[in-house]
């Protein structure tokens, strides 16, 4: 099936492409869409997938997949949680790079004895008006004090995983894959779109 993804961060659909090798997925731009700021204002982060694959869905008419995520972290009351990709930039102000919100992260949370956090990632897959599938999973971890490994992007180098021993950017892309909230969301979904008619798109 081709599925358009709902997003202009090249590092999700690069995630996203292996966990979904049975279908063909494609970016916007694949389709001509230019870069465009999608207002994500829900209050969860089904809210906020379901609103990036309503936009793209009415552009294109075809199947499309979202996903929201975002790192939550028990001593900050769940924050950055759905504004992650946007923490520390208020309005008016510059959107922070991700090693900036790292930093602004490991700052705020310095001399914390409760350093516990979890990765969210919930994905929609609309295929009409409103007529979706949906997952959401997490990925449970440990804040760093330090950002460690070059791998993978956003909060990935400050966060730890005990039962590996290592950061989720020092994960190999095959051991990110299998333990990360995308992975399992995305293994759910697969098993899902396994038994859609295809038939429900006409």
């Amino acid at each position: 099936m081709d599925i358009l993804v709902a997003t202009f961060n090249r590092h999700k659909i690069d995630e996203l492409i292996p966990l979904f090798s049975a279908h063909r997925l494609l970016s916007p731009a694949d389709l001509g869409f230019a870069e465009m700021e999608i207002e994500e204002d829900g209050s969860s982060y089904f809210e906020n997938a379901n609103i990036k694959a309503k936009t793209l869905f009415s552009l294109s008419g075809m199947p499309t997949l979202a996903d929201d995520s975002g790192l939550s972290v028990a001593a900050l009351g769940g924050a950055p949680g759905i504004r992650s990709s946007r923490y520390g930039s208020g309005e008016g102000k510059t959107k922070l790079s991700a090693a900036e919100r790292n930093a602004l992260l490991l700052a705020e949370m310095e001399g914390t004895g409760d350093r516990t956090c979890a990765f969210y990632c919930c994905l929609v897959f609309l295929y009409g008006r409103d007529r979706y599938l949906s997952v959401q999973e997490t990925c449970p971890g440990i804040l760093m004090e330090a950002a460690r490994g070059e791998g993978g992007f956003g909060y990935d180098p400050v966060v730890f995983l005990p039962e590996l021993g290592k950061t989720v950017a020092e994960l190999s892309p095959e051991e990110k894959n299998r333990v990360s909230h995308r992975g399992r969301a995305s293994r759910t979904m697969n098993a899902m779109l396994a038994a859609f008619d295809p038939g429900l798109l006409s």
